[in-house]
C-alpha cells in the first residue's frame, strides 16, 4: 500500500532557503576573489592597481587570514549573544556593504583612493564570511528534528555542493564580466549576489528553528581547562591535566584532554593550506603568463583556469567516496588519506615548478598544462581536507566539537598567515640586495 510521505521522509522545507543562500554567498566570494590577484597586479590604464606579484600575494593572503580568523568571533557573538540566525543576517549585511566598497574602489580616483577602499572592501569582506562561516552549517543542522536525523548527510551534501557549485559558475562568469566590463561592474555583480543570498535567507524566517544563545553557560572551555592545568600547583606524581580536576568535572576535563591530540594532528595542517590557497594568488599570476585557450567560444584563462578546483571536487568526491575507498580497506584509515593528501599537495607544487622554470626560460606554455598541477591539487584537497574534519569530529568529545571546528578553520588562517610572511620576507630580503648593490 501506497502511504503519504511522512515530515521524517523528506527534510524540511527551510533547508532549501539555507542551501540557496549559500550558493549565492559562494558565488559572491569566489567571485570576488577569482579577480582579485589580476586587479591588484593590473596595469593603472587597464584599472588595475600597478602593484607587484609579491604585494599582491601579500593582501591576498591577509584577507585569507582574516577570512579563517574572524569565524572565532562569529562564533562567540553566536553563541553568546545574538544566536545563529540573528548573526548570519546582520553580519550579512556588512558582507553586502564590503562589496559595495570594493566596486566603488574601481571608481576612485588614484591609486592611494583605490587602495583604501581595497582594503576596507576586503576587511568588511573577510568580517561578513568569516562571521557567518561558523553559524550556516550549524544552524541547518538545529531544523532537524530527532526523526529527521538519517536525513543530515543528504543535507550536508546538498549544502557541500552548493558551495562547488557557486564557486565553479563564479570563476567563469566574473572574470567574463571583467575582461567586457571593467572592474567596477564585476565586483558589483558579487555584491549583488549577496544581497540576493541575503534575501533569500530571510525569506525563510518564519519557517526557522531558532536555538537561543546561552548567555548563563557554566561549561568550561577548552582554554579555561588548560590554562588551569598549566598555571595549578603540581603534586608529586600528578599527570598534566590533574591540577585542573581541582577547578572542572572530570567530564570537563576529559572534553578538553581529548582535543591535546588532534592538535597535534592539526600542528601540521598550516602547510598544506599554505600550498593550496595560492592556487588564488601564485597561480594565478603564473597563468597570466601563459597562452589562454577558447572552448564553446569562450576563453579560458588564468582567472576563469581557477574553476578546475570546484568542477574537480565535484566529481572527485563521490568517486574516491563510492569507489576507491571501499576497495583500499585498511589503507584508507583517515590519517593515510590525510598523508596521500599531503604528499600530493607537495606533488603538485613540484609541476608548477617545472612549468615556471619552462616559462621563466622563454617557452609560450598553454595554461592547459596547468590542468595536471589543479588535478594533483583538488585529489589532494578531497583526501585531505574533508579526512581531517572526519577524524577530529569522531575523536573529539561531544561538547568540544565546536572547539575543533574553529581550530580546524584557525590552520587555514595560519597557513595564509605564513604565506603572506614569507612573501614579505623575500621581498624585503630582494629590495635589500638591490639597495646594497647600487
Amino acid at each position: 500500500m501506497n502511504s503519504k510521505p511522512t515530515t521524517a521522509e523528506r527534510w524540511p522545507r527551510q533547508i532549501n532557503y539555507i542551501v540557496g543562500n549559500e550558493a549565492c554567498e559562494r558565488f559572491s566570494y569566489y567571485g570576488m576573489r577569482s579577480i582579485l590577484a589580476g586587479y591588484i597586479t593590473g596595469a593603472v590604464l587597464k584599472g588595475g592597481l600597478g602593484q607587484d606579484a609579491d604585494k599582491a600575494t601579500e593582501i591576498i593572503h591577509l584577507f585569507v587570514f582574516l577570512n579563517y580568523f574572524t569565524p572565532l568571533l562569529g562564533a562567540w557573538i553566536s553563541d553568546k549573544w545574538f544566536g545563529r540566525y540573528n548573526t548570519i543576517l546582520w553580519v550579512s549585511l556588512f558582507y553586502c556593504a564590503g562589496h559595495g566598497v570594493l566596486a566603488c574602489s574601481d571608481l576612485a580616483t588614484g591609486v592611494h583612493s583605490k587602495l583604501i577602499c581595497l582594503y576596507v572592501g576586503l576587511v568588511l569582506i573577510a568580517f561578513g564570511s568569516g562571521g557567518i562561516k561558523p553559524c550556516v552549517s550549524a544552524f541547518m543542522g538545529d531544523q532537524f528534528r530527532p526523526d529527521q536525523s538519517h536525513l543530515l548527510q543528504k543535507a550536508y551534501g546538498a549544502f557541500y555542493w552548493s558551495i562547488n557549485f557557486g564557486s565553479f559558475f563564479s570563476f567563469l562568469i566574473i572574470p567574463w564580466i571583467k575582461d567586457h566590463y571593467g572592474y567596477s561592474l564585476a565586483f558589483g555583480v558579487p555584491g549583488i549576489l549577496m544581497g540576493v543570498a541575503t534575501l533569500i535567507f530571510w525569506l525563510g524566517t518564519k519557517h526557522y528553528v531558532r536555538v537561543p544563545p546561552n548567555r548563563e553557560t557554566k561549561t568550561a572551555g577548552f582554554f579555561a581547562v588548560l590554562w588551569a592545568a598549566l598555571t595549578g600547583k603540581r603534586s608529586p606524581g600528578q599527570k598534566f591535566w590533574d591540577t585542573a580536576r581541582a577547578r572542572f568535572s572530570p567530564k570537563e576535563v576529559d572534553a578538553a584532554r581529548s582535543v591535546m591530540p588532534i592538535l597535534m594532528i592539526f600542528a601540521l595542517v598550516p602547510p598544506f593550506w599554505a600550498l593550496f590557497d595560492q592556487t588564488n594568488s601564485t597561480w594565478v599570476m603564473q597563468g597570466a603568463k601563459m597562452v589562454p585557450f577558447k572552448f564553446l567560444g569562450i576563453t579560458i584563462g588564468a582567472e576563469q583556469m581557477q574553476s578546475a578546483n570546484p568542477a574537480m571536487v565535484m566529481i572527485l568526491v563521490p568517486l574516491l567516496t563510492l569507489v576507491f575507498y571501499p576497495r583500499m580497506g585498511r589503507l584508507a584509515s583517515p590519517l593515510r588519506r590525510m598523508s596521500y593528501g599531503m604528499f600530493l599537495g607537495a606533488a603538485s607544487y613540484v609541476v608548477v615548478a617545472a612549468l615556471q622554470a619552462r616559462i621563466e626560460g622563454g617557452a609560450q606554455l598553454s595554461i592547459l598544462w596547468q590542468i595536471l598541477p589543479y588535478l594533483i591539487l583538488t585529489t589532494a584537497e578531497v583526501l585531505f581536507s574533508t579526512t581531517g574534519l572526519e577524524f577530529a569530529f569522531r575523536e573529539a568529545a561531544p561538547e568540544m566539537k565546536s572547539t575543533i571546528m574553529s581550530f580546524w578553520l584557525l590552520t587555514v588562517a595560519v597557513g595564509n598567515l605564513l604565506v603572506s610572511a614569507i612573501t614579505r620576507i623575500f621581498a624585503e630580503g630582494a629590495s635589500g640586495s638591490q639597495d646594497a648593490s647600487v
